[in-house]
């Protein structure tokens, strides 16, 4: 069941990457783009990213303090069948509840396997924090969970899409997040004067800038966002006139290669 969203209300939300593979350099996440983009999309502002090791007082602490601060803390990894997948009984020890074996989840992992393949390791992933609620998984069966504003999902992007989208239509959510993109060949310290006065000027939008550097020239692409559209409209209306004050010429959309 989809959440109406409501204009005036400002929805947060944290990612919370767990996993040594992911700052040994083993492994590049892909999931914090996925969700930056889908809850930008939905109306959930993505205010806070964290990656942590496998080491349970880092993720116990780390959930406690975002789940504190943002509305929904969103984390990935680390429940799987293997001995570094501490998700899950770290979850429970920061909202300070057993440890169980979900019986919805060991049904879901009974179907999904052939008679004798599931062994202990498997049934690890049916454990979760007493209270939690399922979140389902139709890649590989083995379910992520809810427990209060904290959504537990899997490491393997995929996997970790399908859980999202499965549960994104009943998140609490504001009016959808939109952007506007005008590129230029000019200098930052030549525009930063005036890039502060328009964002002064447009508080309610967030305006970044983000250089580049091709063919032997300096640049940058400057990004509006907001809820707005008439609002992002007028700023880059403004933002066209400025760039051309200081003698390049705009250009909507990222500049070409």
């Amino acid at each position: 069941m989809s959440v109406a969203a409501d204009p005036a209300q400002t929805v947060t939300a944290a990612v919370l990457i767990i996993g040594n593979e992911i700052l040994s350099g083993r492994t590049q996440d892909v999931n914090l783009n996925f969700l930056a983009k889908r809850l930008a999309a939905l109306g959930i502002k993505l205010c806070e990213a964290r990656v942590v090791a496998d080491i349970p007082d880092e993720i116990i602490g780390s959930v406690n303090a975002l789940r504190a601060r943002y509305d929904h803390v969103f984390t990935t990894g680390g429940i799987g069948p293997t001995h570094d997948d501490i998700t899950s009984e770290c979850v429970a020890r920061a909202f300070g509840v057993p440890l169980i074996r979900h019986p919805e989840a060991l049904k879901l992992l009974e179907r999904h396997y052939e008679p004798g393949m599931l062994n202990e390791a498997r049934l690890r992933m049916a454990n979760t924090p007493e209270g939690a609620e399922l979140i389902r998984n139709p890649v590989s069966a083995a379910p992520g969970y809810r427990i209060g504003n904290v959504y537990v999902l899997a490491g393997v992007p995929k996997i970790m899409q399908s859980m999202f989208e499965g549960l994104a239509s009943g998140l609490n959510h504001g009016a959808p997040i939109q952007s506007r993109t005008v590129g230029a060949n000019i200098g930052e310290g030549a525009i930063a004067k005036g890039l502060g006065e328009l964002q002064a000027a447009y508080p309610d939008l967030d305006i970044g800038s983000y250089p580049f550097f091709r063919q032997g020239r300096y640049g940058a692409s400057f990004v509006l966002k907001g809820t707005d559209r008439a609002r992002i409209d007028a700023a880059a209306i403004l933002l066209h006139e400025l760039i051309r004050r200081l003698g390049a010429e705009p250009l909507d959309g990222e500049m070409p290669e």
